[in-house]
């Protein structure tokens, strides 16, 4: 072992970095979609306007009505 070598400390060796990296950016990505989430849902469709129906429905079941309307 040479001891004649000065020791970086852990902040400058470059590798520690990308270790550090891939971990950050999966916090941020999640941080990102729980703001995204916590903003609001799926905004209520119309179903029936053709018919003059006024009512308001999740889109899951906006979703549903449409697809069973296509058979």
């Amino acid at each position: 072992m040479n001891h004649d070598m000065p020791r970086l400390p852990w902040w400058r060796v470059r590798a520690v970095w990308l270790v550090i990296a891939g971990p950050a950016l999966v916090v941020a990505a999640s941080l990102a979609t729980l703001v995204l989430a916590l903003r609001g849902g799926d905004v209520p469709l119309r179903v029936n306007q053709a018919a003059g129906a006024d009512t308001m429905a999740p889109a899951t079941q906006a979703r549903n009505h449409a697809s069973a309307s296509r058979h």
